[in-house]
């Protein structure tokens, strides 16, 4: 009988989930998943050895040579063939920040930055409305918000507001803040497949590719008459932070 392969660690979810050739539609895509996206961050990014590599993911060194060599298949199959790249699933668990925990001095939860904040309590007859936050404006790129700005509703109204700090965490990890915040809507620009299928798992209403001052879209939420797509995508995770999704394909793709 064959032994059940062991759970690989890993630090934390990626910020990016998928990414696709520009021009390029219609390939079959290509699935890498979660263990062998930290395969490669650990070997190739970090430049660790596979041994360091199989202590940090709590695994044995042959184990991770053989999902670098898959891993790094997939990759080249990706740039060689224009294949989209969608990042998901796999067998792992993630790091909790333990005294065992081998990620050290790059690891966010043993240094206090796992997402955690103090969030006001929520009432009981209130609507919470979450909004990507930067400046006054509505940031355009959910996994990448440094801040949300929270809104409290009664009765139609906005009762309370409070800004929150992300700590840099990614998709996965934002989806769960904003469940635990006990968040009922997220206003955003641009937002991935992957953290579209989280706030949907949680029941939490999207309404994305909006731009502008977050406060006015709020109020036209309220006011039934807040412009979004329903359609909002952002496939195009290699361009920097200021890059507005919602102003090209990202919104409509």
């Amino acid at each position: 009988m064959a032994r059940p392969s062991r759970c690989r660690r890993i630090c934390t979810e990626p910020a990016y989930d998928s990414f696709c050739p520009e021009g390029i539609s219609g390939e079959p895509q290509i699935v890498l998943t979660l263990d062998e996206y930290e395969v490669i961050r650990l070997i190739d990014l970090e430049l660790l050895t596979h041994e360091q590599c199989a202590k940090r993911m709590d695994i044995s060194r042959t184990t991770v040579t053989e999902i670098y060599e898959a891993a790094r298949h997939k990759l080249a199959d990706c740039i060689v063939n224009g294949r989209p790249l969608v990042i998901t699933g796999g067998n792992y668990r993630l790091c909790d920040g333990s005294a065992v925990c081998y990620c050290q001095k790059n690891c966010r939860k043993a240094h206090g930055t796992v997402l955690e904040c103090a969030v006001r309590e929520k009432g009981a007859e209130q609507m919470r409305i979450a909004v990507t936050y930067e400046d006054g404006n509505i940031f355009q790129h959910f996994g990448h918000t440094e801040q949300f700005k929270l809104y409290d509703i009664e009765d139609g109204q906005i009762t309370g507001e409070q800004i929150v700090d992300t700590n840099g965490q990614g998709h996965g990890a934002l989806a769960g803040f904003l469940t635990n915040a006990g968040v009922d809507a997220l206003i955003c620009g641009g937002i991935g497949g992957g953290a579209q299928a989280a706030l949907a798992q949680a029941g939490i209403r999207l309404y994305g590719g909006v731009a502008g001052s977050a406060d006015e879209a709020v109020q036209a939420y309220l006011a039934g008459n807040l412009g979004f797509d329903p359609n909002v995508h952002c496939d195009h995770h290699g361009h920097g932070d200021g890059h507005s999704c919602g102003e090209h394909s990202c919104a409509n793709s």
